[in-house]
């Protein structure tokens, strides 16, 4: 095997160094443009007094027999009916309501609700469109041709099932001729 660059016979992969540089400088040079953008601030809404009494003397004092079936809400502790869980003390619980935690459920209870609004402005849209574009006659030409192209499905259906049905008597009847030693009936098959 000859070790020269140039040799018919070697293998070896040659890298050209001066491109892969090049491809390195370039992605550096547009992750520093991308860290330089700036990012839009996020206006947050500013902090503000609970309009609701949370409720922390109701249970206390009294004894509750829970057993396995017994709802969260009902199990000893405090609900947050926000996260589905429950905290154990009074101290925990208004850590927990005013805690990073709740307020991210929240915050995503919030987003998946404003997700539904807008998926559901947008559907409604597409509808409100669907219907400036059609007029009545457009509408029922629309359905009669939807009327047509199941009455077609259903009669290739119905054909379908006929064909399998003479097959199946065809197949028995070749058996049974082969059974007494015949090669046929002598009549030939209907609608071939």
């Amino acid at each position: 095997m000859a070790s020269g660059s140039g040799s018919k016979n070697d293998f070896r992969r040659k890298w050209d160094k001066d491109e892969y540089e090049q491809l390195a400088q370039k992605r550096l040079t547009e992750e520093r443009e991308r860290k330089k953008m700036p990012v839009p601030p996020v206006k947050r809404e500013l902090l503000r007094h609970r309009d609701y009494k949370v409720d922390l003397e109701s249970k206390l004092g009294k004894t509750i027999v829970i057993t396995k079936t017994t709802p969260q809400a009902e199990m000893g502790g405090y609900y947050c009916n926000v996260c589905d869980c429950v905290v154990k003390d009074s101290i925990n619980f208004l850590d927990y309501i005013n805690g990073k935690k709740r307020k991210y459920c929240i915050f995503l209870l919030c987003q998946k609700s404003l997700g539904f609004k807008k998926r559901f402005e947008v559907n409604k849209k597409k509808l409100e469109e669907k219907q400036k574009e059609y007029g009545f006659e457009e509408r029922m030409k629309e359905l009669r041709e939807e009327e047509k192209a199941k009455a077609y499905r259903k009669e290739k259906q119905k054909e379908k099932k006929r064909k399998a049905e003479e097959d199946l008597n065809f197949e028995d009847d070749d058996e049974m001729a082969a059974v007494m030693g015949f090669s046929g009936f002598g009549s030939c098959r209907k609608g071939h």
